[in-house]
């Protein structure tokens, strides 16, 4: 046990799990949790689909009570910013000039919206946050024409649940399909036909020129010279690193900040990253990394929480990547890195029709590297479990194939 005081800087879902982990490895040292939001933490993924829905309320998102929070014996500094870190002093400087001493600090600040190029006139949104959640629904409410500008996993899932609103959605992006990074090409192209196929319009290859007008009257004006009418727009270009406040303090920070594969941070003792924010060393990959996923912000933490409490037993991480996005009545799975080979499809034309199916990547004679699976849960679990144990492709769509015939 330790009696050192640790900050940690960043109350969303990270830093959440930050603390729990060090109160369950056993630090009984003072923790203090500091959030740029007021509020308690609370679980972002429903934003761009249950809350924009109306099927679940924006104050219905908690990931921890208040009593939870007490029990862990934590002191909360909710509605402050990070302003600057003086290594040095051992200490965080809040955007009221308070400063926060720590032996170890955790910095679990994430990511922001990328900010719209094109500025942001009445009806135009980014949408990261409660408070831009329930902005953006109050004119979604309203129906209308819906243009999303990014086809990435936020611009996918609000485009799909404002189609389930009853809107006119029109996709662009500049990419030739939705979610390329994330799941490459070929699975793109089959979920751009799954979003026709429920009435989204899509502007692929397209570059936004001007965002012009004002809510109920705006105007997206293409490269090519098409303008797309629209009520409302929303802007879902990617995300930046919360890593600004970092500067000067001698941590070197890349797109986030790095560190080694036990989420240390380079050059320094006794500071760590969870999170999107954090850039950490992956042994399988043999590069920095960093991951926007749910699951690997948790799986992050439970090693931080670890390291800090039994620094001389640290456990490092190499994941699976995994991330998944609910849109339309169907859950679109990522495990590994599904790039790099062409996309081997297990499910014939009617099942990728239906937008039901999985599909492999890796050397056709080797292992398998990265899969997509749509409508098909029991597919990941066993293919992250593949993809972590060097499982030859073949077999594991062999696998696929005899578990999809013996349920038909």
């Amino acid at each position: 046990m330790t009696r050192r005081r640790v900050a940690v800087i960043g109350a969303a879902l990270g830093g959440l799990r930050t603390v729990q982990a060090l109160r369950a490895a056993g630090h009984d040292g003072e923790i203090v949790l500091v959030g740029a939001e007021p509020d308690l933490p609370y679980d972002r993924p429903p934003l761009s689909k249950a809350v924009l829905s109306g099927e679940r309320p924006a104050d219905d998102l908690g990931l921890a009570t208040a009593e939870e929070l007490a029990s862990l014996d934590t002191t909360l500094l909710l509605g402050r910013h990070a302003e600057r870190l003086d290594v040095a002093a051992g200490d965080v400087v809040l955007d009221s000039g308070d400063r926060v001493p720590f032996d170890d600090l955790v910095v679990a600040t994430g990511t922001r919206a990328r900010p719209s190029p094109w500025g942001l006139p009445p009806g135009a949104h980014l949408l990261r946050t409660r408070a831009d959640a329930v902005a953006l629904r109050s004119d979604l409410v309203r129906g209308g024409r819906l243009v999303v500008v990014g086809a990435g996993v936020v611009g996918c899932e609000v485009a799909a649940t404002a189609r389930t609103l009853g809107l006119e959605v029109t996709l662009v992006d500049p990419l030739e399909a939705p979610m390329v990074r994330v799941v490459g090409p070929g699975a793109g192209a089959m979920l751009a036909e799954m979003h026709r196929s429920h009435g989204v319009r899509t502007r692929f290859g397209a570059r936004v020129e001007q965002l012009e007008g004002t809510r109920g009257a705006l105007r997206v004006r293409l490269a090519d010279g098409e303008v797309l009418d629209a009520d409302t727009v929303v802007v879902g270009i990617g995300a930046e690193p919360n890593d600004g406040w970092l500067a000067g303090s001698g941590l070197e920070v890349r797109d986030g900040l790095v560190c080694d594969e036990f989420g240390r941070a380079s050059g320094v003792t006794g500071v760590y990253a969870v999170g999107d924010v954090a850039r950490w060393w992956h042994p399988r990959h043999q590069a920095h990394v960093r991951l926007e996923h749910w699951t690997n912000a948790g799986e992050q933490a439970a090693v931080v929480g670890h390291n800090i409490v039994h620094p001389d037993e640290p456990r490092s991480l190499a994941p699976v990547e995994y991330v998944w996005s609910d849109q339309f009545d169907r859950t679109v799975q990522v495990a590994g890195r599904p790039e790099g080979w062409p996309a081997e499809v297990v499910g014939d034309d009617e099942a990728v029709a239906t937008g039901r199916f999985t599909a492999l990547f890796g050397p056709p004679d080797g292992p398998l590297t990265g899969m997509v699976a749509v409508g098909s849960p029991r597919s990941t679990i066993a293919g992250r479990r593949a993809i972590a144990t060097g499982t030859p492709l073949r077999e594991v769509a062999d696998a696929i194939r005899v578990r999809t015939v013996a349920n038909r």
